[in-house]
C-alpha cells in the first residue's frame, strides 16, 4: 500500500508527476519484486486515473474519497499482475481494474439486501422496460409491463422500489447466473468505450486545445479533414499536418 493515506479532496493532480511508460515497466518489473519504494513511485505517478474513473462513480451514496482509496487498490493489484510480456499499455489494464475492484466495493457494501427472486423480477422489468422504450420511444406503463411479464402490478412496484437504490445494480441478476450484473445487462456495450475513454482522456489531456478540436471533429463528429479546413478556416494540409502530430503525440504520450 502507499506510505500514507491519499484523500481525493486534497490531490492536485497538476503535481503529480507523469510517468513515461518505458519508466513504468522498469517500475512494475521491481515492483513485483518486492521493492516498495518502486510500487509507491508508480502508485503516485499514476493517481490521475483512479481519480479518472473516482468520477464515474460520483452519482453512487459512497463518499468519493472511500471510492478513491479503493480505486487505488485496483491499481495496486494491477501493477502486481500486470503481465509486461504482453505489448499492452498499463492504463489499459490498469482501468478495468480499478473499476472491477470499485464495483465489488459498492456491491459488498450495499446496505439493502434485497432476495434474488426480487432481484431478478426487477431486472426483468427494467430490462423489458428498456426495450420497450428503445423500440417505441414511449416508457409503457406498470399495467403494460405486468401483463407483458404475466407478473402482478403490486409486485413489480415493490421489485422496482426494493432496488431503487443504484448499488443494487451491481448485484447478481439472478440465482442461475450470479456473475452477471443488471449493471453489466444495461451497460455491457458501453463498459469497454467507458474504460477506453478514460485512457483516451488522460493520453490527450496534454493536447492544445486546438489540437483537441480537431480530434474531436475529425473522429467524433466524423467529418473529413476538409470540412473541417473549412470550418477553422485553415488549409487541408495544414488539418493533415496537425491530425499526424496528434496521433504521433497520443501513441507516444505518457499515460
Amino acid at each position: 500500500m502507499i506510505n500514507r493515506q491519499i484523500k481525493i479532496c486534497e490531490l492536485n493532480t497538476s503535481k503529480i508527476k507523469l510517468i513515461h511508460e518505458k519508466e513504468k515497466i522498469e517500475l512494475i518489473k521491481k515492483a513485483q519484486k518486492g521493492d516498495i519504494e518502486a510500487r509507491n513511485k508508480m502508485v503516485e505517478g499514476n493517481l490521475r486515473l483512479v481519480l479518472s474513473v473516482t468520477q464515474k462513480f460520483s452519482n453512487r451514496n459512497e463518499p468519493l474519497e472511500d471510492i478513491f482509496q479503493i480505486g487505488t487498490i485496483g491499481l495496486i493489484k494491477a501493477i502486481d499482475n500486470f503481465d509486461i510480456s504482453q505489448n499492452t499499455r498499463f492504463s489499459t489494464y490498469a482501468v478495468p481494474m480499478i473499476i472491477g475492484e470499485i464495483r465489488r466495493y459498492i456491491r459488498d457494501n450495499s446496505p439493502i439486501k434485497v432476495s434474488r427472486s426480487m432481484k431478478e423480477i426487477a431486472y426483468k422489468t427494467i430490462n423489458l422496460k428498456e426495450e420497450i422504450l428503445k423500440k417505441t420511444g414511449i416508457e409503457p406503463t406498470i399495467e403494460e409491463l405486468s401483463e407483458r411479464l404475466e407478473i402482478s402490478k403490486e409486485m413489480i412496484s415493490i421489485s422496482l422500489e426494493a432496488v431503487i437504490d443504484p448499488l443494487s445494480l451491481d448485484e447478481p441478476v439472478s440465482e442461475e447466473n450470479e456473475n452477471t450484473t443488471l449493471l453489466d445487462q444495461l451497460e455491457s456495450d458501453n463498459d469497454e468505450f467507458w474504460a477506453d475513454s478514460i485512457v483516451m482522456e488522460e493520453r490527450t489531456r496534454n493536447l492544445s486545445k486546438k489540437e483537441k478540436l480537431i480530434l474531436s471533429m475529425r473522429y467524433l463528429k466524423g467529418l473529413t479533414q476538409t470540412e473541417v479546413a473549412k470550418k477553422l478556416k485553415i488549409s487541408q494540409a495544414q488539418v493533415s499536418r496537425i491530425e499526424k502530430n496528434i496521433i504521433s503525440k497520443i501513441k507516444n504520450s505518457e499515460d
